[in-house]
């Protein structure tokens, strides 16, 4: 692209408004900039318009490049952490299979899941073992006349949850 031509300088000064518009611009911070004078010291090359396509098409060809090889890293790192949690699941399957090849600890499990006994053994099998001050009070009787109990009810609201969460379950079973 060709320069525009500057005028030359003339030997004439500035009329007195315009030197002071001038100065003002130059002193202060606040200096304005006159985009066109700055658009026309731009000059652009041949090669330069060439380097800068090749940029452009290079970025453009290689971004898609490196989000494919960034999701591809991703994936890597999901399936070596999920062989290594095979890992893990196979080695204590392999450790439970050991155990079962124990004599004492397959006698262990057919006596406490299947409840076999040894020839000669009398076993006894306690169904309700829980304290007696476990089992919930029996029901009173219900009276006919009214009693009045504090106002305040948030208390026994907590000892209730509190209780009710805290407490071991025991249901007896109904005499028929």
């Amino acid at each position: 692209m060709a320069r525009r031509p500057v005028p030359p300088p003339s030997s004439s000064r500035p009329a007195p408004q315009e030197r002071s518009r001038t100065t003002a611009r130059r002193a202060g911070s606040g200096r304005s900039v006159d985009v066109r004078e700055w658009a026309s010291g731009i000059r652009l090359s041949g090669f330069a318009v060439i380097m800068l396509s090749l940029v452009v098409l290079g970025t453009w060809v290689l971004v898609p490049t490196i989000g494919t090889y960034l999701g591809q890293k991703q994936k890597i790192a999901a399936l070596e952490h999920s062989v290594q949690v095979t890992q893990s699941q196979i080695a204590e399957l392999e450790r439970e299979r050991e155990r079962w090849d124990d004599p004492a600890y397959i006698t262990t499990q057919a006596r406490e899941r299947l409840y076999y006994i040894k020839p000669g053994e009398v076993v006894y099998l306690v169904d309700d073992d829980l304290d007696p001050a476990d089992l919930p009070p029996e029901q009173q009787q219900v009276s006919d006349e009214l009693e009045e109990r504090p106002a305040d009810w948030m208390p026994q609201l907590l000892r209730g949850l509190t209780s009710a969460g805290l407490s071991k379950t025991a249901v007896e079973a109904p005499n028929r």
